[in-house]
């Protein structure tokens, strides 16, 4: 399957889905971005008192802290929401919030999140591209836990990094096809992201299903 079938293949499932999808992506940037902000700026004493501040006080880094951990979660859900979609299933909100339901599955995928970052880190310590390499090996880990949650974290990226063999320049390329994308959603000032991160979250979730849990299938 080719690049441009795997984006088709995505447009084609986010049809009659974009409303939805947009609306996600606003939750998404409220929770993510300005709640968190807020908080900070709360913290800061105010507004102004947040405007003029060189460094961000102790307490509010910590808070925020938390609170990226704590949405860790949160973001991963994208990866599951946008996969059910390609499998021709509605663009559902509440994933990204009663997967906090689940105890044990949000703290899986906050270590997953953690290790992730920790090993690309590592990686990228050496030089740029071979954390670039690794973070494509270990791209797959989020999808793998959705169809495989017996998987643990570490079980999550290493089959991700199995599977990928041969198919990393692949997914290489699909990043770069949305270059030009990603320069029109800028000129938007940002308003042409909301479409984009769906059609690309798709597209990811596409490659997925196309290349790595085929592998599955193949293996029976």
């Amino acid at each position: 399957m080719t690049l441009s079938s795997l984006r088709r293949g995505a447009r084609e499932a986010l049809k009659g889905k974009w409303g939805s999808s947009v609306f996600l992506m606003l939750v998404y940037v409220f929770v993510t971005i300005i709640v968190p902000a807020g908080v900070e700026v709360v913290l800061s004493g105010g507004w102004e008192t947040w405007l003029a501040q060189e460094n961000v006080p102790t307490s509010a880094s910590i808070v925020s802290m938390i609170i990226s951990f704590a949405l860790l979660p949160f973001s991963v859900m994208m990866y599951w929401v946008f996969l059910d979609a390609y499998r021709h299933e509605p663009v559902r909100i509440s994933p990204m919030f009663t997967v906090y339901q689940n105890g044990k599955l949000s703290l899986k995928l906050i270590v997953t999140s953690i290790l992730f970052g920790i090993f690309v880190f590592l990686w990228s310590l050496l030089l740029i591209i071979p954390g670039i390499i690794k973070t494509l090996s270990y791209s797959q880990a989020f999808f793998l836990l959705k169809d495989h949650p017996e998987y643990g974290a570490l079980q999550a990226i290493s089959e991700s990094k199995k599977r990928m063999r041969g198919y990393k320049g692949k997914l290489f390329l699909l990043y770069l096809s949305f270059i030009g994308w990603g320069l029109l959603a800028i000129i938007t000032f940002g308003i042409g992201f909301l479409w984009l991160v769906p059609y690309v979250y798709t597209s990811l979730a596409a490659f997925y299903d196309q290349f790595i849990r085929t592998q599955e299938v193949q293996a029976e």
